[in-house]
């Protein structure tokens, strides 16, 4: 087989890829975590580093008799042998070379026979042209690296192993040559090569493309050794400004690159109080190069690949492939893949209409509602993958724009306890740059917000009393007619606060900019293509979590009132306020289901146990920061500026939900739904 990788071919079935880890001495349970992580990644290699200065520090020893066996019964295994003990180093640092050179390939020969039975392919060094305490450009013969790794390479492959070659950062090829002329080519099995396009190596100019750097390496290695195989030994991509679908593109795009093996750098970010080699927050990119955030949460890259590995990355890369627009001026909806934002995107396609979703794709399962528009309305669906914060693709994205509908947003009140500033740069700051991009539009389009009842805040000045097993208004008026957009305003937790902002931003630029803004502060909305989870959705996870047969926790208990509304009816009111932006632009308007679909948590339960046919089994927890015993929209100034009203009532949306959720969460994943029991 020819060794001229600039003409093989790849099958999308057959990559394998791994992710780069480093793991620091002693932090066992955050290696547990990764490891377990990395278990659902389909990931098929991972390399790491052993540390000569590290293993004969105090504890060391101990620490990777530990980590070594535990990593690699599940993944195949690269381990980098690098840096220095400072006490054996020419220069007292671990960058520099040790007195006695032999003294690295006798660790190497330590380190095959304690822990040799765990791998089979060892590299030697890391970054080798970057050690500039070695002044290795002063000597032309590369007297010090090339003796040095040359012995540990040769002694390597003398005890069966397959040594690497570590990679250069960038590409020097006069480096690679003279490795190449002093013999060390000749014993290693793979030579590495480091890049970061898009985030490092193209500002460095020194960056030509993979074709170039892999084609030259190619060429100067065949002149020593054709059989040793080239491997990325680093690349990756940091999402420092948010944008994840870039990480997603860039890694669909490494996959196809003709190298015999793929390591992304990182699976997780580097925690913000750990320094890099030049230092603690020196450069922040560097912190955001995993696909997994450093406390845990993943990233859209993780998600993919635990959700379908490369095949799911390749389909939501192709997702984000760019199609010409109509002559039409585009509907803009950010948030357009999530469960509302898809069911009023359908709206407008319906009628012919290009839509423009704008989506970070952070939420799981809003993938398959894009897949859903793409299939049925093909090239008039155009995602833009991108996040709210991400001021400049925002506007790219709404320069062309004939409405918006800023639906994009941080939605549960429990990941706002848990993060306030990401929630606020979400809610807040992304309101503003929506905003902002309409105005140096320099047209009226109408932008209208999806807000939300906990402006309001926990209305804890509502007097309340239990009747049927339910919290209802002492208030006569509240009680018959629900909460009315004059309550004042009282936002409570960071989630309130932040889309409080937003809602007072998007009303003010109707004052101060004559920009036609509208508010629709939301109750709770439910219905097909809802994803429901635990903090948010909460219609459509009791539904799941009992046609699935699993227990539903309240939070609470269960008494509490909210008025749903079926999707249909919240699309429609859009529309409407739309429709009529120019009578009722700087208006908030509240959206929900009105006293008569004022339901509790408990009725809901209820209702389906009577659809399944089957009890719920219901845990119940303490109240949550922020929950309302009572919220019910009075929908009376929507009705009476826009002529909209609700027309399906709750116990037929919550049967059509649970038709749908049977229909496509649970046949396509084997689940068994008695539906006849359940529809009669």
């Amino acid at each position: 087989m020819s060794r001229d990788l600039l003409q093989s071919e790849k099958s999308p079935g057959d990559q394998q890829f791994g992710f780069v880890e480093w793991f620091r001495p002693g932090d066992y349970e955050r290696t547990e975590q990764i490891i377990s992580e990395l278990e659902r990644s389909s990931a098929a290699y991972l390399r790491t580093h052993l540390s000569w200065a590290e293993y004969l520090a105090p504890g060391g020893e101990e620490w990777f008799d530990w980590l070594i066996p535990k990593l690699c019964p599940h993944l195949d295994l690269l381990l980098c042998v690098h840096y220095t003990p400072p006490s054996m180093s020419r220069t007292g640092r671990t960058s520099g070379a040790p007195h006695v050179l032999k003294s690295y390939a006798d660790f190497v020969d330590h380190v095959l026979t304690r822990y040799g039975k765990h791998f089979r392919h060892l590299e030697l060094w890391n970054e080798p042209n970057n050690l500039l305490d070695w002044d290795w450009r002063e000597d032309p013969d590369f007297q010090l690296f090339s003796e040095m790794v040359g012995g540990a390479a040769y002694w390597a492959k003398q005890r069966g192993y397959k040594p690497v070659l570590g990679g250069p950062s960038p590409l020097d090829p006069y480096w690679l040559n003279l490795m190449g002329e002093r013999g060390v080519l000749n014993v290693v099995d793979a030579v590495g090569l480091h890049g970061f396009p898009g985030t490092w190596d193209s500002e460095q100019g020194s960056w030509g493309g993979w074709d170039m750097h892999l084609g030259e390496m190619r060429r100067i290695i065949d002149n020593y050794n054709p059989e040793a195989e080239i491997w990325i030994t680093e690349t990756g991509y940091s999402t420092w400004r948010n944008d994840e679908m870039e990480q997603v593109r860039k890694f669909a795009k490494t996959l196809d690159l003709p190298a015999d093996r793929l390591y992304w750098y990182s699976w997780r970010d580097i925690p913000p109080d750990i320094a890099v080699q030049e230092g603690l927050w020196f450069d922040p990119r560097h912190y955001h190069l995993g696909a997994v955030r450093h406390e845990g949460q993943p990233k859209l890259l993780a998600r993919l690949l635990s959700e379908g590995g490369v095949g799911r990355i390749r389909e939501i890369a192709q997702l984000a492939a760019p199609k010409v627009a109509s002559a039409n001026a585009p509907i803009v909806i950010t948030g357009g893949c999530g469960f509302i934002g898809s069911n009023l995107a359908e709206s407008f396609l319906l009628e012919g209409e290009d839509v423009i979703v704008v989506d970070n794709l952070a939420r799981s399962g809003v993938d398959d509602n894009l897949s859903w528009l793409k299939a049925k309305h093909g090239d008039r669906v155009h995602p833009v993958f991108a996040d709210v914060r991400d001021r400049q693709t925002v506007e790219d994205a709404l320069k062309d724009a004939r409405a918006v509908f800023h639906l994009a947003a941080q939605t549960a009140v429990t990941t706002s306890l848990d993060d306030p500033v990401d929630d606020f740069e979400t809610n807040a700051r992304g309101s503003l740059n929506i905003l902002e991009a309409v105005r140096r539009t320099g047209k009226r389009m109408p932008v209208i917000l999806a807000s939300t009842n906990k402006v309001y805040g926990q209305l804890e000045k509502v007097e309340l009393f239990e009747a049927d097993g339910r919290y209802l208004p002492v208030d006569e008026a509240i009680r018959d007619l629900g909460i009315a957009e004059e309550y004042p305003l009282d936002f409570c937790t960071p989630y309130g606060c932040s889309k409080g902002v937003a809602d007072q931003y998007f009303l003010d630029y109707a004052k101060s900019f004559q920009i036609p803004t509208a508010v629709l502060r939301m109750s709770c909305i439910y219905g097909p293509r809802q994803h429901g989870t635990e903090d948010q959705g909460w219609v459509a996870h009791f539904l799941l979590r009992a046609l699935a047969g699993l227990p539903v926790s309240l939070y609470g208990d269960g008494k509490q009132v909210r008025d749903i509304l079926y999707v249909d009816d919240a699309v429609r009111a859009y529309r409407r306020v739309h429709d009529e932006i120019g009578t009722v632009s700087g208006q908030a308007y509240n959206l929900g289901g009105g006293p008569e679909n004022a339901v509790s948590l408990l009725t809901v339960l209820d209702e389906i146990e009577a659809i399944t046919g089957r009890p719920v089994n219901v845990t119940f927890n303490d109240w949550r920061a922020g929950d309302q015993r009572y919220f019910v929209a009075d929908t009376g100034k929507l009705r009476r500026h826009t002529n909209w009203a609700a027309s399906v009532h709750w116990r037929m949306g919550l049967r059509s939900l649970t038709r749908w959720l049977a229909d496509h969460r649970f046949e396509e994943g084997g689940l068994a739904v008695e539906r006849q029991r359940a529809f009669a």
